[in-house]
């Protein structure tokens, strides 16, 4: 696989079943959400020039294994991290191969909390 940077990781984020991306806040990178069409859907991946925010756990303390094992390049996320949400650099300590681990276990929970009939077709590992 290619080395990840934004445009890498926005390509990787849009392969998963159901997935587009979105602006709601006029950024210059977007969210990724999951169902739903433009004004819905749940973000999974939070897109920025050198880092993602993810759902890295399905509570805070699943997500602050991520703080321990990355203190320099992982950080809780403002406003949603009580939720399990982290901060995760991109091309730093961590490699790329668990950047990619943590958008798909972020999109699998994000998934997993949909209604059964918002699920998109294929999204199961």
């Amino acid at each position: 696989m290619p080395p990840l940077d934004a445009r890498t990781l926005e390509a990787y984020c849009l392969a998963k079943p159901g997935a587009w991306a979105d602006n709601p806040w006029d950024h210059e990178h977007p969210v990724i959400k999951v169902a739903g069409g433009p004004g819905t859907g749940k973000i999974f991946a939070f897109l920025g020039a050198t880092s993602v925010g993810v759902k890295a756990g399905a509570t805070r303390d699943e997500a602050d294994e991520w703080l321990r094992r990355y203190p320099d390049d992982a950080s809780v996320m403002r406003y949603i991290g009580r939720s399990g949400w982290n901060t995760l650099v991109v091309g730093g300590a961590i490699p790329d191969d668990e950047i990619r681990e943590a958008v798909d276990e972020s999109y699998d929970l994000v998934v997993a909390q949909l209604p059964r009939r918002h699920r998109p077709p294929g999204w199961e590992r």
